[in-house]
């Protein structure tokens, strides 16, 4: 068996009447047109709630979200559904697969370098070399990485998680006027080593750490992928 399943990721789907406009209000990418896309979800203070990746299955939309998140997210969802006819629930039959390279699914949309991703039965053995792999090219995702920052701040204009010239959404309105002001003074790393004190997951038996902290000093032990290095260069000095 291939070892492609990735086994700490679910998929909600979405059905129902008019499913991708219901979305569109609500999530900081733009839904309309081709998928996959990556998401966040956000409070109205446009802070991480949620993350994930969008799929089209026919009219339907498949929610390639973090496993132990699906149920509050499916419950988040269901808040803003209101009387509208769509239903919002698992879908086990699927499941998330991943390869470093070969010709299946299609690249990440994040980063083409995090490789191929696709959905398909949920056979097929665990693939143990993803989370290093994101780590190593200082991708983050899931809520113990995210969750609870301003979604600026979790990297999403850099990987491609934010359109800003899409309509309203929820938390649209803070992330547009950091984005307008440039006024991201923090930032998420993925770090060697402890990450101390700024440190939100730590991963020991990968040597590695997410810390978030100030993009100006940048962390002496920070991992800086080439699509990180433009905006650190750009980013404001620490006054004082």
């Amino acid at each position: 068996m291939p070892t492609t399943t990735l086994a700490d990721r679910a998929i909600v789907r979405v059905s129902g009447e008019d499913v991708r406009g219901f979305l569109q209000g609500l999530v900081t990418r733009d839904v309309t047109g081709d998928l996959p896309v990556w998401a966040g979800l956000l409070t109205p203070q446009g802070k991480c709630l949620f993350d994930f990746l969008i799929w089209g299955d026919g009219d339907d939309l498949l929610l390639d979200c973090e496993a132990a998140a699906a149920h509050d997210l499916t419950r988040r969802l269901a808040i803003y559904r209101l009387r509208r006819p769509i239903r919002i629930e698992r879908d086990e039959s699927l499941a998330v697969h991943w390869s470093r390279e070969g010709d299946e699914g299609v690249p990440d949309p994040r980063l083409a370098e995090l490789g191929q991703r696709w959905l398909g039965s949920a056979a097929g053995g665990t693939a143990t070399e993803w989370l290093g792999h994101r780590l190593r090219l200082g991708v983050c995702e899931g809520r113990a990485e995210l969750g609870d920052l301003l979604w600026l701040e979790c990297n999403a204009a850099e990987l491609n998680g934010v359109s800003f010239n899409k309509g309203c959404y929820v938390g649209q309105e803070n992330t547009a006027r950091m984005n307008w002001r440039q006024k991201i003074n923090r930032k998420l790393f993925v770090v060697s080593g402890g990450g101390g004190e700024r440190s939100r997951v730590e991963y020991p038996e990968l040597g590695l750490s997410v810390v978030h902290a100030r993009a100006d000093p940048i962390p002496d032990n920070a991992i800086i992928p080439d699509w990180l290095k433009p905006v650190l260069s750009a980013a404001p000095a620490e006054q004082g």
